[in-house]
C-alpha cells in the first residue's frame, strides 16, 4: 500500500520547465515529502469495503489454484438489490490451505471447516465445501466431510434463496438448488427434505420465519408443514441463540409479520407463552376499540421501524403480558373490564422472560424500566414539575415517549400527554431539569447533621424544592434543611 500510495507522490513533483521553474534541492526534497504523506494519509482514509475484501479473498484463492465462490446471504441480498450485512466465501481449500494464504485469519471452527479473515473491522468467513454428517444436538455437526464441489456444498444449507453462489469477477450464479425461482416468486423453501433440515439444526424454524417476514416471503406448504412438526424441539437451542434471532425478527421493520407466523406455526406458545396468551384477552372498548391485547401489541410491533433500539422492541412486545394474570370482566368489577395492578405484575414477568433469554443486565434494566413506566404518561397533565421533571430523567426516556406514543396510536388515538411531554421538553431548558446539585452528603455533615440513611430523604426533598423553583441558591438551600430537618428531630 506505501509503494502504491508513493508513486502519485512521485509524479505529483513534476520535473521542471518553463512554467515550472526548478526548485532549490531542499525545498523539492521537502515538496516530495509533502505529497507522499499526503497520499498515504489519503489511501488510508479508502478503507476496504466489504464487499472489495470478500472479492480479494477469492482472487487470493484463486490464484492459488482454488475454486472460490461468493456464497449465501450476500448473495442473495446482491440479487435483491440490497447490501449485504456480510460477505462469505465458500472453497474446496482446506482450513491449513486458506491459513496459509491469510496467516493472520482466525481459526474459528476448523472442524466445521472455517476461517475468519480480517482486514482491520471488516471481516469474511471462509468456508470450505463440506457435507454434514449427524446433529445429535439439533444445532452442529457431530462430524464433517470435505467435499470436491460447490453443489455438493450447498446441500446442506438451509433454504434455497440462501444455497445460491456467485463468481465474484463476473457475477455469474450458480444455482443448484432452485434458489433463483424461489427469490422470483418471493418463497421460503427448505433445501432437500425440510424435515431433515429442521431436525438437523433447529434454529432454521426461526430463521424461516425471520426471512419470511424480512421479504415479505411465503414460506413453501412442505417447508411450513416441516416447521410445525418440529416445533416443540426449539427449545433445544441455547437461549441466547432464541434472544439473538427473535431480537433481529422484532427490529428489521416486520416485527408485526413475524410474530403472526410464529403463532401460526406454534412456535410462540414454545418459546414466548406470555406472549400467546394475549390472545382473546379483552380490553375495555372505550380504551382499546381495536379488540384484545394481542391485536394491540401486533399494532403497536406494526409501528417498529427497521433498526429499532432491541430495548424498545422487548419494551413494546412485553408491556402488557401483566394484564392476562390481572384480568377482572366488568361482571366481576361492577363498571369495565380491569386490570388492577398489571404494570407490577408485567414487571415480575419481565423480569423473569430476560433471565430465561439471559439478557444483559443493562437491556433487562431498560427493558423492566419501559413496562414499569408506561403508564405514567396518563397523569403527566397532573404532575407537580419536581415530579415531571424527574419523570423525562428516566435514562433514554425517547424510548418511553415513543412507546407511549405507539400504544395510544394503536388504541384510542389519542395523544395528548405525548404533545405535552414534547412540548414540556421543547421549552425546558436541560439546566432546569437535571440542575446541578445545590448540596452535598458532606455539606449537611458540616452543618451538624449525623451521617445515615436520612441523608438521602433530607437531599430528595430539598431536590424537590430546587425543581419546583422554590429554591434556587445554595444560601436558601441551607436555610431550607436548617427550617425542614431541625437538628433535634435528625440528630447530632
Amino acid at each position: 500500500m506505501i509503494f502504491s500510495a508513493l508513486i502519485p507522490s512521485l509524479l505529483c513533483v513534476s520535473a521542471p520547465s518553463a512554467l515550472t521553474p526548478a526548485l532549490p534541492p531542499r525545498c523539492f526534497v521537502t515538496s516530495l515529502l509533502l505529497c507522499f504523506f499526503a497520499s498515504v494519509l489519503q489511501a488510508h482514509n479508502h478503507s476496504v469495503n466489504p464487499r472489495a475484501l470478500a472479492n480479494s479473498v477469492c482472487n487470493t484463492l484463486q490464484r492459488h489454484g482454488h475454486q472460490a465462490f461468493l456464497v449465501g446471504g450476500c448473495v442473495r441480498d446482491i440479487l435483491l438489490r440490497r447490501d449485504p450485512a456480510d460477505f462469505d466465501v465458500a472453497t474446496n481449500a482446506t482450513p491449513p490451505e486458506v491459513l496459509q494464504l491469510f496467516p493472520n485469519g482466525l481459526d474459528v471452527g476448523a472442524q466445521f471447516g472455517v476461517v475468519l479473515v480480517r482486514h482491520d473491522s471488516l471481516k469474511v468467513e471462509v468456508a470450505t465445501f463440506r457435507s454434514d454428517l449427524g446433529y445429535s444436538d439439533g444445532r452442529h455437526p457431530d462430524q464433517v466431510v470435505y467435499s470436491k464441489t460447490p453443489e455438493e456444498d450447498v446441500q446442506r444449507r438451509d433454504f434455497t434463496i440462501n444455497g445460491l453462489l456467485m463468481r465474484h469477477d463476473t457475477g455469474e450464479v450458480l444455482d443448484f438448488v432452485g434458489g433463483r425461482a424461489d427469490l422470483a416468486a418471493g418463497i421460503i423453501r427448505a433445501i432437500g427434505e425440510p424435515s431433515r433440515r429442521f431436525a438437523e439444526d433447529k434454529l432454521r424454524m426461526l430463521r424461516a420465519v425471520r426471512f419470511a417476514a424480512r421479504f415479505n416471503y411465503a414460506i413453501e406448504p412442505a417447508t411450513f408443514a416441516a416447521i410445525r412438526e418440529h416445533a416443540s424441539e426449539i427449545q433445544v437451542v441455547s437461549a441466547e441463540r432464541v434472544r439473538e434471532e427473535l431480537t433481529k425478527l422484532l427490529t428489521e421493520g416486520a416485527a408485526r409479520r413475524g410474530f403472526e407466523l410464529l403463532d401460526e406455526l406454534g412456535l410462540l406458545s414454545v418459546l414466548l407463552p406470555e406472549i400467546a396468551a394475549l390472545k382473546g384477552v379483552q380490553q375495555p372498548p372505550q380504551f382499546h376499540p381495536e379488540g384484545d391485547v394481542w391485536i394491540h401489541t401486533l399494532l403497536m410491533l406494526e409501528g417498529l421501524p427497521v433498526g429499532v433500539s432491541l430495548t424498545l422492541a422487548w419494551g413494546v412486545l412485553l408491556h402488557d403480558i401483566g394484564k392476562p394474570p390481572t384480568f377482572r370482566p366488568a361482571s366481576e368489577t361492577g363498571d369495565r373490564i380491569r386490570f388492577d395492578g398489571h404494570v407490577d405484575v408485567g414487571v415480575r414477568m419481565t423480569d423473569i422472560l430476560c433471565r430465561r433469554l439471559r439478557f444483559s443486565n443493562d437491556d433487562s434494566d431498560q427493558i423492566k424500566a419501559l413496562v414499569a413506566n408506561h403508564m405514567k404518561f396518563k397523569d403527566v397533565s397532573q404532575m407537580r414539575p419536581s415530579t415531571l421533571k424527574r419523570f423525562v430523567r428516566l435514562p433514554q426516556f425517547d424510548d418511553h415517549l415513543e412507546l407511549h406514543r405507539l400504544d395510544c396510536k394503536s388504541s384510542h388515538g389519542k395523544l395528548d400527554a405525548y404533545d405535552a411531554v414534547r412540548a414540556f421538553l421543547a421549552q425546558t431548558p436541560p439546566a432546569e431539569v437535571r440542575p446541578q446539585r445545590l448540596l452535598s452528603g458532606d455539606d449537611l455533615k458540616d452543618l451538624g447533621y449525623t451521617p445515615g440513611p436520612e441523608f438521602q430523604k433530607m437531599l430528595a426533598t430539598l431536590e424537590d424544592a430546587q425543581l419546583e423553583e422554590a429554591v434556587q441558591t445554595r444560601d436558601q438551600a441551607l436555610e431550607f434543611v436548617r427550617r425542614h430537618y431541625p437538628l433535634r428531630q435528625v440528630g447530632r
